[in-house]
């Protein structure tokens, strides 16, 4: 919200599910959070973009640990909406969600814009209309998971994407693993999009780990997060067909370099190899299967 308010990148829907923090933060988090957010949201985007474009939106997006995200509305001012768009969250955050979409109509209105057939259908927990979902469960549990997303119409047998982001380090290996395997063994024709950290043993990564700990915030996935390579091998293992991970620094050098000046503009930081560690500790990685050779 903050990083929007500044000028990093647009979105316009931020506004009606987060307020603006009144503190400003210390520069050097600041500059450097920032900018990897900036090349978060870039990184995925792409992808997400990728993806749509190559099925001509014929597929569904499913946002697993969706939290507050605005993708839904920003791809709709883009004409770029899949055929159906799927949020899972745990039960207390949809309703949250659900209760900021009724209350705000900048929000409702796209999703009744975009809306077909019978009526909308709404309660606590979840929404369900023709083109937009937002399901309550828990990740941990893959059948639970697919059994609601199947309630709300998930088609497996289209084009599905699914994203990840800061989600999977949450859960124990052997849960994450489960729902990696899950996505693989369900979707014919699947992309799997996880943004999360990365380098976890070095002496950075464990004051990260630290910090968080001081916070009540446990990775309890971390373990998988020593490396690139334990990033990509998590994904083979779990039955996808390709996978490919780079560090933050690696997509913030493949962002256009006009819009990265721009924005290394907005906010002056002299501590460059913070920030540069900063970004080496995080990564986007990226998996697919192609039963279509799609």
């Amino acid at each position: 919200r903050f990083a929007v308010s500044v000028g990093y990148w647009k979105d316009p829907y931020i506004q009606y599910f987060v307020r603006q923090a009144k503190e400003r933060k210390a520069p050097e988090i600041n500059r450097g959070k920032l900018a990897c957010y900036y090349a978060r949201v870039h990184g995925v985007s792409y992808l997400i973009k990728a993806f749509l474009k190559k099925t001509e939106c014929n597929c569904q997006i499913v946002n697993l640990g969706a939290g507050m995200d605005t993708l839904f509305w920003r791809l709709k001012d883009e004409n770029l909406l899949p055929r159906k768009y799927f949020e899972v969250d745990f039960p207390m955050i949809v309703a949250r969600k659900i209760h900021n979409i009724k209350s705000k109509p900048p929000l409702s209105k796209p999703i009744m814009e975009s809306h077909s057939g019978d009526s909308l259908l709404i309660d606590s927990h979840s929404l369900d209309s023709s083109r937009y979902s937002i399901v309550g469960a828990d990740l941990r549990f893959s059948s639970d998971l697919e059994e609601k997303l199947k309630k709300h119409n998930l088609d497996i047998d289209l084009p599905t994407l699914l994203v990840a982001e800061c989600v999977l380090v949450y859960m124990t290996p052997q849960q994450s693993a489960n729902l990696l395997k899950w996505a693989a063994s369900t979707f014919p024709v699947a992309m799997f999009i996880n943004y999360e950290q990365v380098n976890m043993t070095d002496r950075f990564g464990q004051i990260m780990i630290e910090n968080l700990q001081r916070r009540q915030c446990n990775l309890a996935g971390v373990e998988v997060c020593r490396s690139l390579d334990s990033q990509r091998e998590r994904l083979l293992l779990s039955g996808w067909e390709t996978a490919r991970a780079i560090d933050m620094m690696k997509v913030y050098s493949f962002l256009p370099q006009a819009d990265v000046k721009r924005i290394e503009e907005l906010e002056f930081l002299d501590e460059k190899e913070l920030f540069e560690q900063l970004m080496q500790h995080y990564c986007i990685c990226w998996a697919s299967k192609d039963g279509s050779n799609l």
